[in-house]
This record gives C-alpha cells, sequence and structure tokens, in this order.
C-alpha cells in the first residue's frame, strides 16, 4: 500500500538569458530527478511529475552521463525510468494538479539544473503549490537551483526577477516583503560552482546568482565547499546545494515524509 503522494514540478525551460543580451542552453538535469524520484519509489511513496505547460522537461546534456551517478547501471536505471515510467509520462500541468486537489500530496520536489531559474521561479502555479505546502507545512524539497523556485511564492515574483535582471535591488527587495521563506535558513547552488557553466556551456554570465538572490529576498543561505553534498533542514523546508546532493536530499525528504506520517 502507498504511503502517500509526492508531487514533483518540473522545468520547461531549454534556453537562459545571459548579460549583453541571448540566451544560452539550459535544461533540467537528470540525476537530480530521478534518483531523488526512485528513491521516493523504494520507500513506498506514490510520485507524480508535472510542469507548467504538461510537456516534459527538457534535459541538459550536460547532466545525461554516467559521473553524476554511482555507477553505470544506476545511470541506464535513471534513464530508463525518466523515459518509460508512467509517473514520469503522465502529461500533466502544474494547473491540472492544483484544479484536483493538493490536499492529496504529502510533499513537493522540485529539482535543479538552470531551467527553473527560467520558468519555475516566476511561474504562478508553482508559487501557489509552494504557499499550500508552506501553509500546511508539508515536506517541501528543492535541490540544487531548485531553491529558487521559492521565490514563485511572492505575490509578485515575476517582477521581482524582472528587477534582478534590470539590476534594480532596491526594488527587488521591495518586491520580496513579505515573502514566506523569509528568515528560512537554505542552501542552493553556488556561484562559484556555476562559473564553470558561465563558462563552458553559456559563454557569458547570468544576471543574478543564486545564494545572493534568495538573500536579497530575506533568506539565510550558506554553501558549503564546491561540489560537496550539503542539506540544509528548517521547518518543512528541505534544501540540497547541487547534483551531488541528490541522495542526501532524498533520504532527508523520506524521512520528513515519514515523521509526518507515522502510523504507515
Amino acid at each position: 500500500m502507498s504511503k502517500g503522494k509526492v508531487l514533483v514540478m518540473g522545468s520547461n525551460a531549454t534556453r537562459i538569458e545571459i548579460r549583453g543580451g541571448g540566451t544560452g542552453p539550459t535544461g533540467q538535469y537528470l540525476n537530480e530527478t530521478v534518483v531523488p524520484m526512485l528513491a521516493l519509489v523504494g520507500a513506498g511513496y506514490e510520485v507524480l511529475l508535472a510542469t507548467p505547460s504538461g510537456a516534459k522537461p527538457y534535459i541538459d546534456p550536460a547532466s545525461d552521463a554516467v559521473q553524476h551517478f554511482d555507477d553505470e547501471t544506476a545511470y541506464l536505471r535513471g534513464k530508463e525510468f525518466f523515459a518509460n515510467d508512467p509517473s514520469t509520462n503522465t502529461g500533466r500541468t502544474l494547473r491540472s494538479v492544483i484544479e484536483e486537489g493538493l490536499d492529496k500530496y504529502a510533499g513537493v520536489f522540485a529539482p535543479g539544473g538552470q531551467g527553473p531559474v527560467v520558468d519555475l521561479m516566476q511561474d504562478p502555479d508553482a508559487g501557489e503549490i509552494l504557499r499550500h505546502f508552506h501553509a500546511a507545512g508539508k515536506p517541501t524539497a528543492l535541490l540544487c537551483h531548485g531553491p529558487i523556485v521559492s521565490i514563485s511564492a511572492m505575490p509578485q515574483a515575476k517582477e521581482f526577477r524582472a528587477s534582478l535582471i534590470q539590476g534594480d535591488r532596491v526594488k527587488a527587495a521591495e518586491l520580496a516583503k513579505g515573502w514566506q521563506y523569509a528568515g528560512y535558513r537554505m542552501t542552493v547552488y553556488s556561484a562559484s560552482e556555476e562559473k564553470p557553466i558561465e563558462d563552458n556551456i553559456l559563454h557569458g554570465k547570468l544576471y543574478f546568482n543564486m545564494p545572493e538572490t534568495l538573500d536579497l529576498a530575506g533568506a539565510k543561505t550558506t554553501v558549503g565547499p564546491d561540489f560537496e553534498p550539503h542539506v540544509v533542514v528548517d521547518r518543512e523546508l528541505i534544501t540540497g546545494q547541487n547534483p551531488r546532493s541528490d541522495h542526501p536530499i532524498a533520504a532527508k525528504l523520506i524521512e520528513a515524509l515519514d515523521r509526518a506520517n507515522p502510523a504507515l
């Protein structure tokens, strides 16, 4: 018998803005998506992947590699799961999940890759979902770039993001007032971890980095050593810093879900 359902919020972004105009390629990270989903399934939970458009996330080619997994067997299992498992192929939109009722979900998870910085960060449906789980105190896990999705809970998330791109930090700070996660301890992909992607893949700099953005919004952000596992838990919120935090954040999410449903 299932212990409950966990909603996974995916991104549909394929390009991200870079300084000076133009865009660079982006997407969602494979291991960050499938490792926690498979861990949840193994622990007895059902999972459902939904996105803003209903289309499956575009997997960043940089993440489609065995180096991000324990070994080749885990890599191939993850690829097969993402390609063929019913939970990743429902074609569900975030809006349809909201309309069917969020109370049926025990927790919510958003993986990274830079994709969420483009769409989920300012998506009103993602914001509605996070506000629901925040108000209910239900486990909320955000990995790598995923913690930036917490910005969507702001009433004016789009304007906040636009002000960052315009370089107007004063306006951004004003728009962030009343943010549900102000004062929360978090971690997120660091600026130094971002640099190799900017240099070698984007060939340009992003308009804002993740830790400074969350701090500007009111979070208490810390980062550990580059590319080493690092997870922070504060109340219902569980955040992981980078791709190597995939197993640890899954473990912390499962612990929180089990704790919230001790009878199961």
